[in-house]
């Protein structure tokens, strides 16, 4: 008497014998290719010196091999690429129209090897590396070229990979992984994001020396809102910060013009044609020589305390770390 069910189960036997056929038959054809590519560089390195000895004797006194082993390794390379290779003679040896095509694979291969392991050899030691250092508009331009200019002279083989971004995408890559060392101002930054302190840089609002704020000393972002700006181009990160700032108020800036870089800011706003947010060295360092002055901006997204930033400083690569023990030096003096 059929148990419930067993209709069912006899009628499905012809399916499932099939598809454990067909499985097995997968995983055999899986083993074979498997089996047939299974040479290494040994090989590789035999079969060159065998095509360039003209005979296996030769091919396997330059690998070190015993005569009885190489010619084993030759026959599993024909048998694995399922093609002659070599034409045995008594003269010794002749390549096949494959044997030709392979010699040329072969050495093309080993030279990237060669190469391959030279490259990481020297990224091991940390001779020849790359950093990938975010940094803000401010550590970009003003904080952060003399001490790398120092640094990339001093180690050579190392390059520092470095991309201006937003304090806050900068906090966002680094908890994440996605560079090795951020520049970012310091309340940008999530607890468990380790920094040190390398400079302190204050926003500060530059105007023509002969201008309506004349004798200002201080000054409420709220109370420019409506003047004319120039400034950065859209896509800085200290333009978004400002712009960003300004929408909390409500306000968005109006710009006479945009520029790439502070000193052509700063003669913009003493040819009177408009203020400016500029970071306080550059400030500084235009007023010098250009007919403008300084107002420090009273809110307080204008006070910032630029870092260094790592997830861990400890687990960074090598170069990373003396990137980082020379930004560390740099930022005592």
């Amino acid at each position: 008497m059929r148990t419930p069910g067993s209709w069912f189960e006899t009628a499905a036997q012809p399916s499932l014998r099939r598809l454990r056929i067909l499985a097995c038959v997968r995983l055999l054809t899986m083993r074979v290719m498997e089996i047939a590519m299974r040479f290494d560089l040994v090989d590789l390195q035999l079969f060159i010196a065998v095509a360039e000895a003209r005979s296996i004797t030769g091919g396997a006194l330059r690998s070190h091999l015993a005569l009885a082993s190489a010619s084993a390794r030759i026959k599993s390379l024909e048998a694995g690429l399922g093609t002659a290779l070599l034409k045995r003679g008594r003269r010794g040896i002749e390549l096949t129209a494959a044997g030709e095509s392979l010699l040329d694979h072969a050495r093309i291969i080993l030279h990237n090897v060669d190469a391959m392991r030279g490259d990481l050899s020297a990224y091991a030691s940390g001779a020849r590396a790359s950093v990938h250092l975010l940094a803000n508009t401010s550590g970009l331009s003003e904080h952060l070229p003399k001490a790398l200019a120092a640094f990339l002279r001093e180690h050579p083989d190392i390059n520092v990979d470095i991309e201006e971004r937003e304090s806050t995408d900068i906090a966002a890559a680094i908890a994440t992984g996605a560079a090795d060392l951020g520049f970012a101002a310091e309340h940008a930054l999530p607890d468990n994001v380790e920094r040190f302190l390398f400079s302190e840089d204050r926003l500060m609002l530059v105007t023509a020396r002969r201008g309506d704020f004349a004798g200002r000393r201080q000054i409420d972002f709220q109370e420019v809102r409506d003047r004319d700006f120039v400034g950065l181009t859209n896509s800085t990160a200290l333009q978004i910060h400002i712009a960003k700032h300004a929408a909390r108020l409500g306000v968005r800036l109006k710009f006479r013009a945009r520029l790439r870089d502070f000193d052509a800011i700063c003669q913009m706003v003493a040819a009177d044609v408009g203020i400016a947010v500029v970071p306080e060295t550059a400030a500084k360092r235009c007023a010098r020589s250009m007919p403008i002055m300084m107002i420090r901006i009273r809110d307080p997204w204008a006070n910032r305390k630029l870092t260094i930033c790592a997830r861990s400083f400890k687990t960074l690569p090598r170069p990373a770390k003396l990137l980082v023990e020379h930004l560390r030096k740099a930022a005592q003096r």
